[in-house]
Order: C-alpha cells, then sequence, then structure tokens
C-alpha cells in the first residue's frame, strides 16, 4: 500500500508564481516593518526579496525568505544550511548566528514573525477583502461552505478557504490530507490570488490549531462566526479551557484587526452554546446571536424535515436547505446571520443555501442501489457524533434501524473514545467500532476503551456492537447485515483522503470503502503487519 504526505497539497510553487504575477520584488527591511514592535531584534545587511516566505526547507524558493522557528520534534534552524543552498535571499530566526551568506534578522517568536512577513510579501491581501472567520469544534466546514455560497449568489466575488478546499475566483484547489488551517504563507498566498483574481469576500475556517499556531498572524478580520465549543482537541490544548481560549483568538482579531474604510466589526454567536457568555465578552462593533432555543432576532421556528430538504421559519420568512439534520439547521442559521450582518438580500440568501446540495463527506449519500440508506460523515466528536445520529434517526421509519460505523484516532484526545462510544450505544441500533487514525497506538487497545464506553451504557458485544478492525471489513459487514429501510453511516472520516498507521499516511476515503462495500467488495484497510 503507497504512502502519501500528509502536509498541505496545494502546490507551493503553483501558489507561488501565481502570486508572483503580482508582486513587486521588496526590500528585506520594508518586510520586516511589519513586525510587532519589540519583536525584531537584529538584523544584518539588506537585500531584495523575490520569492514568498516558507518554513520549510522543502517548499523555499530562491530570493525568497526562510523562517526557521523551534519544534519539539525538529528545530527549523537545523535546515538554514540547505534552505541557504537553496538559494534564499534572507532567513529570519531566533538564535543568535553568526556568518551566514545572507542577511538573518533575528526575532523573538518566529512563529509569529512568519504570518507577519508573509502578509508583508504578498501586501496585506485581506486588507484589500471583506474577511469572515469561522470556528467552532464541529459544523465549521458547512457553516463556511453556505456562507461563501450566499455572498458568491450576492456578489459572484466570493472566495473561501476550508479544511477541504480553496475557492480562489472560479478555481478550486485541495488543502490537503489531515491537514487543519494551512500555514500562514499558504493561506497569504491564497488571499492574494484571491484579489489578484477581483474577489471582494473570503471566508476561513480557522482551527484551534491554526488559531494556537498563529496561522492566521497578519489576517485583517471583519466578521468572527462561531458553530459551538464542545469535547475535542485536548491532547493538544491540555484543557477544556485552553482548547476554547484558541477558539477566542479568532474573535480576539476583531479588536487588532485594520479598520476597512465603514465597515464594523462583527461577532455572530451561537446563543444557544453553554459558552456563549464568555465570546459575548470580547470586543466587536456589533454582537448578533442566532439560535433554536434563546429567544431573538434569529431565531429559527417550526423546522420540517421533508425529502425535498430541510424547511425552518426566521423572522416570519421560511428557508429551505437541502442538508438534512437540526444541526444544520444551526449552520444555515450562522451562514443566514452573518448575510444579514452584510446586508446581503434575502433573495440572495434564498438562492446561496439552495445551490448547496450537499458538502464533501458531511451527511454525503453513497447509492449503489442497495435497498437501504447508506452515508458518509465526518462526525468526530461525541457531539458531533450525536448530531450525525439524531439526523439519521429522523432519516428512517419506525422500525428500521441505524447502524453506525466508527473507530476514535490513537495519539489524540483518548477521553473521546469512551464518550463517542457512549453516544452510538445510546442512539445507535447496532455499532461497528473500527480502526480511524491509530497511529503509533495499539489498535487493539483503542478498541478495548470504545467496547468499554459501550458497555457502560449497556451494550452487549454481538449483539449490540462489534469490534471490526479493518475498516474496510468493518463498512462491509454494516452493510451485509443492514436491511430494507435501514441506515448505515460511517463516521469521522468523512472528506479525508488518507488514514494513518504507525507514522505514515495510507491513501483512504471512506466513500471509495463504502461503495466497495456496497458493491460486496470490501476494501483492505490494514497495512501488513498491522492488527
Amino acid at each position: 500500500m503507497p504512502s502519501v504526505s500528509a502536509h498541505f497539497s496545494v502546490d507551493s510553487l503553483l501558489i507561488a508564481r501565481c502570486s508572483l504575477l503580482s508582486i513587486m520584488p521588496k526590500k528585506l527591511s520594508e518586510i520586516l516593518k511589519a513586525l510587532p514592535a519589540g519583536q525584531l531584534l537584529s538584523v544584518s545587511d539588506e537585500t531584495h526579496i523575490t520569492a514568498p516566505v516558507s518554513e520549510s526547507d522543502s517548499e523555499v524558493l530562491a530570493g525568497g525568505i526562510f523562517v526557521a522557528r523551534g519544534g519539539n520534534a525538529v528545530d527549523g534552524h537545523d535546515f538554514i544550511r540547505r534552505a541557504v543552498e537553496k538559494g534564499v535571499a534572507a532567513v529570519v530566526g531566533e538564535k543568535e548566528l553568526n556568518g551566514l551568506p545572507v542577511p538573518y534578522a533575528r526575532v523573538q517568536n518566529p512563529a509569529e514573525a512568519l504570518g507577519w512577513l508573509s502578509a508583508a510579501f504578498h501586501d496585506f491581501p485581506s486588507r484589500k477583502l471583506t474577511v469572515i472567520g469561522v470556528t467552532g469544534t464541529d459544523g465549521k466546514t458547512t457553516t463556511t461552505t453556505l456562507i461563501h455560497s450566499i455572498l458568491q449568489a450576492a456578489s459572484g466575488k466570493a472566495g473561501f478557504i476550508s479544511t477541504i478546499a480553496a475557492d480562489l475566483g472560479g478555481k478550486q484547489v485541495d488543502t490537503g490530507l489531515h491537514v487543519t488551517t494551512p500555514g500562514a504563507p499558504q493561506v497569504q498566498a491564497l488571499l492574494a490570488q484571491m484579489v489578484k483574481n477581483g474577489l471582494k469576500y473570503a471566508v476561513l475556517e480557522m482551527t484551534s490549531h491554526g488559531l494556537a499556531q498563529g496561522r492566521l498572524i497578519g489576517t485583517d478580520i471583519d466578521a468572527a462566526v462561531l458553530t459551538n465549543v464542545t469535547h475535542e482537541h485536548l491532547d493538544y490544548h491540555g484543557t477544556w479551557e485552553n482548547y476554547r481560549a484558541a477558539k477566542a483568538r479568532m474573535f480576539q482579531m476583531l479588536g487588532t484587526s485594520a479598520r476597512k474604510g465603514k465597515q464594523p466589526k462583527i461577532s455572530v454567536i451561537n446563543g444557544d452554546d453553554p459558552s456563549v457568555d464568555f465570546f459575548k465578552e470580547i470586543y466587536a462593533d456589533y454582537i448578533v446571536l442566532y439560535s433554536l432555543q434563546v429567544p431573538g432576532e434569529f431565531q429559527a421556528h417550526n423546522i420540517r424535515y421533508l425529502p425535498s430538504g430541510t424547511y425552518f421559519e426566521l423572522n416570519d420568512t421560511e428557508y429551505m436547505t437541502p442538508l438534512m439534520g437540526e444541526f444544520n439547521v444551526m449552520n444555515a442559521l450562522a451562514a443566514i446571520t452573518t448575510a444579514y450582518s452584510f446586508n446581503i438580500s434575502t433573495a440572495s440568501i434564498h438562492k446561496g443555501l439552495a445551490a448547496v446540495k450537499a458538502v464533501s463527506g458531511r451527511m454525503e449519500r453513497i447509492d449503489e442501489g442497495q435497498n437501504f440508506t447508506a452515508l458518509v460523515d465526518f462526525a468526530h466528536t461525541p457531539n458531533a457524533l450525536k448530531n450525525a445520529l439524531d439526523a439519521a434517526r429522523k432519516m428512517v421509519l419506525p422500525g428500521r434501524r441505524v447502524i453506525a460505523v466508527f473507530g476514535s484516532a490513537g495519539l489524540r484526545d483518548r477521553e473521546k473514545r469512551r464518550m463517542m462510544a457512549q453516544v452510538s450505544a445510546k442512539m445507535a441500533d447496532f455499532s461497528v467500532l473500527t480502526a480511524e487514525d491509530p497511529r503509533t497506538e495499539s489498535l487493539d487497545g483503542i478498541l478495548q476503551e470504545m467496547a468499554e464506553g459501550c458497555i457502560s451504557q449497556g451494550g452487549v458485544e454481538g449483539k449490540t456492537f462489534v469490534r471490526v478492525p479493518d475498516r474496510g471489513f468493518a463498512l462491509y459487514e454494516a452493510c451485509r447485515m443492514a436491511r430494507a429501510g435501514d441506515l448505515v453511516i460511517a463516521c469521522g472520516k468523512g472528506h479525508e483522503q488518507s488514514m494513518a498507521f504507525g507514522t505514515v499516511e495510507y491513501p483512504w476515503d471512506d466513500r471509495h470503502a463504502l461503495r466497495a462495500a456496497l458493491r460486496g467488495t470490501p476494501l483492505k484497510t490494514l497495512p501488513t503487519a498491522q492488527n
């Protein structure tokens, strides 16, 4: 089974070439002026920069700037010589270095500097766009897609960057495999291309990792949209409070972002989320809430699920989205509220919502002529799984079963394993526990923790749940046991194009695997010697 790279998959040379079409060479000193006060400690000599900023020696371009930063596993300073050999015009780092054949700028925080320098090289593209950031535990990609579709319906000049793809204005590029928000150089290059293509709006999905690691530094936003904050990524952030604080960084950006004429800074918050008061305390010119439970201007009523779509009312106006589930009503509400905050017409909102028939890997139907429903969904958190199973339950007739296939990632938040299994034990009729990026952890050990979660809710192995380590065979078993009118839902991978075993990313797509299972020819997931 061939391995594939897990880094950001947009071709860096292509981005560089596109961006350079509208960028003139700059002096290093001009670019360094973008750094906040106190960041720059020293700089030697002067030179002209003719290529983008990079933080990976594999992506450096002759004439560019290489930013070296420390890390737990790899120290970028160790790759400076290699970057110089490839022709970089200048180097930025945090260590004291002498004797380099190119100018060296020493800074307090290279990770922060990376964002500012990348933005400066591209003439701060976000200042020439109306930028909307979307964050939250669940629903970010769908909400980003819906907002983009509405803005596109209204103006024809909207782009977006999500964890699935980036739309630069008539052209989409893939944004990777197991990725979060792209790195700062890629974000700024993509925004620069949007400016070059004459776009007016940019909608950016902003993950907690991307915010915490400073990948959005140098991006000036005009609106911050929150979907929700639930249990996720505690392996990285340590505590739930730290995780929420990472999300809050996007809202804090409203207070530090450049003003763009008379455009106000707008905060759009899920009024039903337990953290609503926390986010309301963060500065914005206007704070707007949307909800299902809390009375207000943007509270949805009379939700109806029909074969043609999901219908609901807001301020005596009926809206429709082809997307299913109450959680997608919330995603649509976030998009509608954001659109109204930018004075987008009701007609454009209707058109934009209706245009999104599906979002890749989100409640995506797989049809091979079977007599039951088969879906793929990205749900990989307890709350997202709960929402997905709730939507699935509404899609089957009484007496028909919901069969859930899912796993829980290795080297990630361990508590999720038990919690997700408990959710499925309560809400699905049958659970198939399987592999989902075990990485270097024991897959058998992960499945044992999940099995214990099922048992804690009264689950009985062999009767209400089973363990099938190979994901391809797990999907096959779920399809094999499904009867007419049942629903099989594969959760956790969604749009992703790889599966991590050990330290290698192997090609994998749940949609392809589910199609194969429906045809009776299960794909093999587990690499040789993996069990």
